[in-house]
């Protein structure tokens, strides 16, 4: 297994003695977000108001390129940066007419801020939600597409990977193929597939938006979320910030509030640069030890066959293969696994137990995730069950 601890050297000096296995949630950044943190500064510094020049001339293109480059999407012009994945989604939302609720088709398992953002506008009639729930996670995709194509929604929200169970969407194509009405917005949440998994939203890249950020698998830490917006969208979303108007076209646009092009309407206001600065940083760090995403697919396979391997000879009440979920469809799985315990109660203890032996992991009412990283090796894998059997 090639060894990229160097790249994190920082992290783990500050962490001696920890193992991390929250990558999911909290990854280690590399040291060149630090860096990033400084330039973004010194930038300021020297072209105080004159900076938007360079944000949106170089630092915005570049990580627009980076984010194209890992979802395989035509456009980059068509990313817009902003603080958070909830802010896109609000938006998309505000751009439909108000005086009847809008039709929504998702699931039971999206995170938590679209969930109760979902549910508070429920309770208003905004939003009239139809619900799918993932279990049974054999028929969900099916499921899924039946209630799709027996139905005329006005959005549907989609996680890629679902952020309680690391579950895979095996056939994205097959769903959104079920998309009969042009006028059916689409949302992907790809949180938890970008810069983990190898996928490609070009074929649907003009006709759905994709978010996600930088916060996890991206290295790069807050405040570096995007949208990617369906090419030629003449959308006008209500929730709108000034950044929205630059470079806003006459031509094409009614009503008197004009938007610019691309994906640029969908910009809020003035955001803090410094996650995208920290983003482009840790993508420029991939890049320069030719680490690709498929690359960083294999070293988390490697680490999760070892993780199973030593799972199936340990012998715990809690931690063991029956309990895992999903344990048979390792090919359609994110970079966490995923355990299933009797109770929040059960779960929480254990979490607590595995902090005192150094172990960070996190969990979510009953279920307990363990994350991978490029910060990690085979050795913390091991350090770890050693710890566990020790204990």
């Amino acid at each position: 297994m090639k060894m990229y601890k160097h790249l994190y050297k920082r992290f783990l000096e500050h962490n001696q003695g920890t193992l991390n296995f929250a990558a999911h949630s909290h990854h280690y950044w590399p040291d060149a977000t630090r860096d990033a943190m400084l330039q973004y500064w010194d930038d300021t510094a020297k072209m105080v108001g004159d900076k938007w020049d360079h944000v949106f001339g170089t630092v915005v293109p570049d990580a627009q390129k980076y984010v194209a480059q890992y979802l395989d999407l035509p456009h980059p012009e068509q990313i817009v940066f902003g603080p958070s994945t909830h802010e896109y989604v609000c938006r998309v939302l505000s751009c439909f007419p108000p005086g009847k609720p809008v039709r929504l088709l998702t699931t039971d398992s999206e995170f938590y801020s679209f969930r109760r953002q979902m549910q508070r506008l429920a309770e208003d009639n905004t939003v009239e939600p139809t619900i799918v729930p993932i279990e049974p996670i054999d028929t969900f995709e099916a499921r899924f597409k039946e209630t799709l194509a027996g139905g005329q929604f006005d959005m549907i929200y989609l996680s890629h990977a679902f952020f309680n169970s690391g579950y895979v969407i095996q056939d994205l194509d097959a769903i959104l193929s079920k998309v009969r009405f042009e006028d059916t917005q689409v949302m992907i949440d790809a949180y938890h597939s970008f810069c983990a998994l190898p996928v490609s939203y070009r074929k649907y890249g003009d006709r759905m938006f994709v978010t996600s950020g930088g916060y996890k698998y991206a290295q790069g830490g807050e405040g570096a979320c995007f949208l990617s917006v369906p090419k030629d969208t003449w959308l006008r979303p209500a929730n709108t910030g000034w950044f929205s108007a630059f470079g806003a076209l006459e031509s094409g646009q009614t009503g008197d509030v004009k938007y610019g092009a691309g994906g640029q309407r969908f910009a809020g206001a003035t955001f803090d640069p410094t996650g995208t600065y920290r983003f482009n940083a840790a993508m420029r760090a991939l890049a320069d030890e030719g680490i690709g995403i498929a690359e960083v697919h294999k070293h988390v396979q490697d680490l999760q066959f070892r993780f199973l391997a030593r799972l199936s000879s340990l012998e715990h009440d809690h931690l063991c293969r029956s309990n895992l979920l999903y344990d048979k469809t390792r090919k359609f799985h994110g970079h966490f696994l995923t355990f299933e315990l009797e109770s929040a109660e059960v779960t929480a203890q254990l979490a607590a137990q595995l902090k005192g032996l150094g172990i960070e992991i996190d969990y979510r009412a009953n279920r307990m995730r363990f994350g991978f990283g490029l910060y990690q090796d085979l050795a913390d894998v091991d350090a770890m069950f050693d710890r566990i059997e020790a204990a």
